[in-house]
């Protein structure tokens, strides 16, 4: 396991800057800032990012991207995610299912989406939980059968981010019997139309009664033979190859920051118990945003670091709830007295939505044991 020490370029310094002075012009004044990737759903915004080049910036121009670095991608997603900018239309189909076409697709199946993706006008969300097999995406027991030009799939899929809103979902499903002491064989990918008739969406709501996850029902839905993404039976190759995209990026670390900085901008004076707290939250942020940021560099290299993005994905879920936590203790007289404020509201939200965090992209139990193979192989 390896996390090169990198630096910043002047050109990569001028982007960030940029986009700073972007969203200062770009949101309103009294903006409610959306708690990471999961935030608001806004195509308008998506769309209006994407005219600036910040959406499929790493897709190969002669499929409507830009052909940037993985770094400048999460330059734009850090400073998007830090001042809670609403990008749960896009965010998962530039993230994930963007590099998973362009490493598995065919040509038509790239023509076809990437060019929507980089346009900020097609959303995808991801299949791969089921409701009874936690984290091991290998029990799933979706199955897809042959029939005339393509395939029947029958199964559910939980925790499917958005898919009431979104276009298409790329699901894991078996697709040949599972082999004593093989499981991991005979899964593969199918691209799935979230408006295909057999298609059941039903919300799974917050506390709060907001709706982000859902559970997908499929019955018997037809999948065309043109839709099966990437080798049938590599699905598990597949899935597990797009985990250094899903998991070690600036989203899984910065979803609660706007809480953080409202708090901070509401504060008539910081005291030391406050600056207790701020010191030990800075240094474990920084410290996860240069490993976050080694695993981008990486990708730039052409290698696979999905054991790497596994401890990021593990350490940032922490932090971000462990910020929450750090918040409401420090908070909670101002919370007993009811304070009317942006701060009181986000960590409300914060308080209900945070455990959801070790759900997407894996519980820290599955990534803490990923990790641990690799150091003791």
């Amino acid at each position: 396991m390896q996390f090169a020490p990198t630096a910043l370029t002047p050109d990569e310094e001028a982007l960030r800057a940029e986009v700073r002075e972007f969203l200062a012009a770009e949101l309103p004044a009294g903006h409610r800032p959306a708690l990471g990737f999961a935030g608001r759903h806004d195509p308008e915004f998506s769309r209006t990012l994407a005219k600036r080049g910040w959406v499929g910036m790493a897709i190969p121009p002669r499929y409507g991207g830009h052909g940037r670095s993985a770094v400048d991608r999460f330059l734009v997603a850090e400073e998007l995610l830090a001042a809670g900018a609403p990008i749960g239309a896009h965010f998962v189909a530039d993230r994930q299912t963007a590099p998973a076409l362009l490493h598995f697709g065919t040509e038509e199946q790239r023509q076809r989406f990437l060019p929507g993706i980089a346009a900020g006008e097609l959303y995808f969300s991801l299949g791969m939980s089921e409701p009874d097999s936690g984290s091991d995406l290998a029990s799933v027991r979706t199955r897809a059968t042959r029939a005339d030009g393509g395939w029947t799939v029958t199964g559910t899929k939980v925790w499917t981010s958005e898919a009431h809103r979104n276009h298409f979902f790329a699901v894991l499903c078996r697709t040949s019997p599972m082999e004593e002491g093989r499981k991991h064989a005979g899964l593969s990918q199918l691209v799935v139309d979230l408006a295909a008739p057999g298609v059941r969406i039903s919300p799974i709501p917050y506390l709060d009664g907001s709706h982000h996850f859902n559970e997908v029902a499929l019955e018997d839905v037809f999948v065309p033979d043109d839709m099966v993404l990437g080798e049938l039976g590599s699905g598990w190759a597949q899935v597990t190859s797009e985990l250094a995209y899903e998991r070690a990026g600036p989203d899984r670390w910065l979803s609660t920051f706007p809480v953080l900085r409202a708090w901070l901008r509401e504060r008539p004076s910081v005291t030391d118990a406050d600056a207790a707290v701020l010191g030990r939250l800075a240094a474990r942020a920084r410290a996860i945003r240069h490993l976050s940021l080694s695993v981008a560099r990486a990708l730039d290299r052409g290698q696979a670091p999905v054991v790497e993005a596994a401890l990021v994905k593990e350490v940032g879920t922490r932090f971000e709830q462990d910020l929450v936590a750090a918040l409401r203790d420090a908070a909670e007289t101002e919370l007993d007295q009811g304070a009317d404020s942006l701060f009181a509201s986000l960590l409300a939200e914060a308080v209900i939505t945070s455990p959801s965090y070790t759900l997407r992209g894996g519980t820290n139990e599955v990534l803490r044991s990923v990790a641990a193979k690799a150091l003791t192989a």
